[in-house]
């Protein structure tokens, strides 16, 4: 058998990371995880999650988590030099869940390249009604864990990704895959998961004209 090349999956803990990543770990053996985080590392740059949880995906998933340190303004700078780190652990390919928009995918290839990488895209292009249909069969699970206030109040956070929230994003304008940052996920539960993620909410804010939940991995016992 054809050893499978080894590849990191650009995380930041929401439903299309996990796609892109279930869509392509036969084709790929997935050894890390890559995932930016604020300069204190108190949160992830693109969901505002707090290190353990996306540790406890990371476990979960079964990969190293590798994480960079930066401002927005060194975000490609600090991902660029993460990437670098990459090659010391076989990996030779980094799955992106980028679905549209150009400047997205020029980035990823750019940023893999500079590291001598090759960026793999599997979400690219298609349909955001049909991948939200995909992901609902795929079994699943994920929460919101950001929503724009524009188009969703903070009553959504918290709110599990189903089909029956389908009907309300239309009304509101929501992309089904919320492509234009109507809101964010934290995947909780899913086939490649080892265990699910149980969580407890401490609470949200508004910020940046987005509402962002604050929540905590939840490993009490269950009795």
């Amino acid at each position: 058998m054809t050893e499978k090349p080894k590849a990191a999956i650009s995380w930041s803990g929401g439903k299309d990371g996990y796609a892109a990543l279930a869509r392509t770990c036969d084709a790929y053996d997935f050894v890390a995880m890559v995932t930016m985080v604020d300069e204190a590392g108190a949160r992830s740059r693109s969901h505002g999650l707090r290190p353990e949880v996306l540790a406890a995906q990371a476990e979960r998933l079964g990969l190293r988590h590798v994480a960079g340190r930066c401002s927005w303004d060194t975000y490609t700078e600090t991902f660029c030099e993460t990437l670098q780190a990459l090659p010391a652990y076989g990996v030779t390919h980094v799955v992106f869940g980028d679905i549209m928009f150009d400047e997205h995918r020029r980035w990823a290839e750019r940023v893999c390249d500079e590291a001598g990488l090759t960026a793999i895209e599997p979400l690219w292009g298609l349909p955001t009604d049909q991948l939200f249909d995909e992901w609902i069969a795929s079994r699943a699970e994920a929460i919101i864990v950001t929503a724009r206030a524009e188009y969703l109040d903070e009553t959504w956070l918290g709110r599990r990704l189903e089909r029956s929230v389908l009907a309300d994003f239309v009304r509101a304008g929501v992309d089904p895959c919320g492509e234009r940052g109507e809101y964010h996920t934290l995947v909780t539960d899913a086939p490649l998961f080892r265990a699910p993620l149980a969580w407890r909410r401490l609470g949200h804010v508004q910020r940046s004209g987005c509402w962002a939940l604050d929540l905590e991995v939840d490993d009490a016992p269950r009795s």
